[in-house]
This record gives C-alpha cells, sequence and structure tokens, in this order.
C-alpha cells in the first residue's frame, strides 16, 4: 500500500526519504512543493531526480479529500462536501469545510474530526455522532482543496471550528497545526490560526504546554452548570470551575487573548442576569466575548431578537469584557456556526472530479 505523505511531519519525511534511498533533504523539497507550492503530483516536482520522482509514483500518494458537492451561499460563502479516500482500516467518511472569502482575507472553517462525539444539544453536528477521527493529511487536505478554488486573497485565517472536537483528536490536530504555522510549509502565524473547543479541560492543559500552537477559543454558552450541563453534555464531566480554572492558568502569548464563544439561544441563555453573570465569570481573565446568535436549524431552540443580543453586548462591555457580534456567514446554505450535518441543499453545484 502507498504510503500517504500528506500530514506526514518533516521528520517522518526524512525517515520514509532516507528508507528510499535520497539524501535528507529530498523531504524538505517534497514538504515545500505541497504546503507552499501546492504541487500535489509527484512529476511536477521537477527539482526532484526523474528516478526519484518514478519511485514515489509507486511507493506513495497524496491523498487530498474529493470534492463531491458545493453550496454557495448569497453572502459569498461556500461550504463544501469533501469524501475523504478510502484508507486500510479507516471508515470510510464525508467532512464539511467553509470558505467565507471577504475583500482581502478568506476564512477557512476546517473539521478534526468526521461527526462529532461532544452531542451539544443546540448544534446539528451532533446529530452525526462521531465517525471517526481525521488523520493530520485529512484534516490539511481540506485547506489545500478549498485553497484551489477562487482567487488568492492576501491573507488566510483557518478556524478548527467545523465538525467535531479539536481536543479530542489532539494528536492528529496538532500535528497538522504545526505544518500550518511551519514557515517551510503554510507558513501561516499563530494569530490567524484559531482551535475552538466545547471545554475539554485535559486538552487546554496539555495545549498549554506546547511550544508551537494556535490561537484558542472556548465555546461557553452558558453561565452556570446547570444551564450548560443541559445543553453541553461535556459540562458534566468539566464543570464550569474547572474550565476557567484551566483558563486562567492558560499561558497567553504577549499579543494573545482567550476567546469565549457565546451561542445566543432565544429565551434561554440571552437574559441580563446570563449577561452579569457572565461578566463576573471572566473577571480578571485577558479575553474577549464572540456573541453568536443561534443559526435556525431543526432544534428546539429560538433566535434571540437583535434587540436582546445588542443588550446583552452592551452588558458585557459596560461590565469591562470586550464583546463583539459576530452574525454567521452562509446561513443560506447550511454552512454557519452549528449547521454543518452533510445536508444537502436543492441548490447545489454538482462536482465532477
Amino acid at each position: 500500500m502507498p504510503v500517504d505523505l500528506l500530514g506526514q511531519p518533516l521528520e517522518a519525511l526524512q525517515q520514509w526519504v532516507i528508507g528510499w534511498g535520497q539524501p535528507r533533504f529530498r523531504a524538505l523539497q517534497i514538504y515545500h512543493a505541497l504546503y507552499a507550492e501546492r504541487v500535489f503530483e509527484f512529476e511536477r516536482m521537477t527539482n526532484l531526480p526523474r528516478s526519484f520522482r518514478e519511485l514515489l509514483q509507486r511507493e506513495a500518494t497524496v491523498g487530498l479529500p474529493v470534492q463531491s458537492r458545493q453550496f454557495r451561499s448569497a453572502d459569498g460563502s461556500v461550504r463544501y462536501l469533501l469524501r475523504l479516500p478510502d484508507r486500510d482500516g479507516l471508515q470510510p467518511a464525508a467532512v464539511e469545510a467553509v470558505d467565507m472569502p471577504s475583500s482581502n482575507r478568506r476564512t477557512l472553517c476546517i473539521s478534526t474530526q468526521a461527526g462529532c462525539a461532544v452531542n451539544c444539544r443546540f448544534c446539528l453536528t451532533a446529530q452525526l455522532g462521531l465517525v471517526r477521527n481525521l488523520t493530520a493529511g485529512e484534516i490539511l487536505g481540506q485547506i489545500l482543496v478549498v485553497l484551489q478554488q477562487g482567487p488568492e486573497m492576501p491573507r488566510t485565517n483557518i478556524v478548527l471550528m467545523g465538525q467535531g472536537e479539536p481536543l479530542l483528536n489532539y494528536e492528529a490536530t496538532l500535528t497538522a497545526t504545526r505544518i500550518l504555522l511551519d514557515r517551510r510549509a503554510f507558513g501561516i502565524s499563530p494569530r490567524r490560526v484559531t482551535l475552538s473547543t466545547s471545554g475539554i479541560v485535559p486538552g487546554i492543559e496539555r495545549l498549554a504546554g506546547e511550544p508551537v500552537r494556535p490561537r484558542l477559543a472556548i465555546s461557553l454558552n452558558a453561565t452556570t452548570d446547570e444551564q450548560r450541563s443541559a445543553i453541553m453534555p461535556i459540562n458534566r464531566k468539566y464543570p464550569l470551575s474547572q474550565l476557567l480554572e484551566a483558563c486562567r492558568r492558560y499561558p497567553l502569548r504577549s499579543w494573545e487573548k482567550l476567546t469565549f464563544e457565546y451561542v445566543l439561544l432565544g429565551g434561554f441563555n440571552d437574559s441580563p442576569d446570563d449577561a452579569r453573570r457572565l461578566v463576573r465569570l471572566l473577571r480578571g481573565l485577558r479575553a474577549k466575548v464572540n456573541l453568536i446568535p443561534w443559526n435556525p436549524g431543526p432544534l428546539p431552540f429560538q433566535v434571540p431578537t437583535p434587540e436582546v443580543v445588542e443588550h446583552f453586548r452592551e452588558t458585557l462591555v459596560r461590565g469591562g469584557v470586550a464583546a463583539f457580534v459576530r452574525y454567521s456567514r452562509g446561513r443560506d446554505v447550511m454552512g454557519a456556526c452549528g449547521q454543518l450535518a452533510l445536508l444537502e441543499m436543492p441548490a447545489a453545484a454538482p462536482v465532477h472530479p
């Protein structure tokens, strides 16, 4: 079975290259070609000797996901359904990625698992359950496939906020982010890569010790344990006190703030009392809050009114908490936060590989 080079750390590539009788520096040439130049066909890696390219054709592969459908939003966002390549020992799976371009940048929302096991009640992805973890190559492959679509932008942001809980697929997620942040590969700044977690405390503590890591966002969504456990069962294992203590110990870089995501569910967690409790919970933390009005789906929740959203934000700001309203893009094609559930849409554009 050919070895898949996508997602292999540089050190692993070096071992493969040496095993194939080549000098170590050939690994860096392949690494740079895949991620910096985005060349995926070995015959096009013309700085490699022809004999080595022929060997790679026989012994290796670059397992990019296959785009099967795309859904274009009226706001310019695109939701991609991607079929993962078949691999020995891995269950066939599909995932989603969302491209949100603007005038001078694009933000890519990427999945780290097929489905999700965390079971947040307001999120449609929970209805899929967990199919399986993605490999580092499958995480990076989503980015590479999407970046091939549309024009280049001066700046690319990556948010690990698609399907799945990144910290429950820790090794693959961190391998992928190290490659993203490596100047010899993608070379994306740590300021532009964000990992979002539902609050896996051991994973947060482990991430805190990483010398190379993305920014951290915490999906909070409630201000009491009773309330949070009702919509996020993970809170029963890692309650608010444990979660916030891990956040207080988290070593922020000089330029960095923790991001707390708070999905506003109409009539459930959007009251003035909720806002005041949130101010108290975050007191003393170098943090900002992204308020996300719930994105509609076939679940028993309501979208909060704009007036309630603004009052909530103003209460946080008056309490000294930096707060911003983030209206999700791609809602009309089920590509917004909490909507990724592999749903087909009537107007989907088929893609023929």
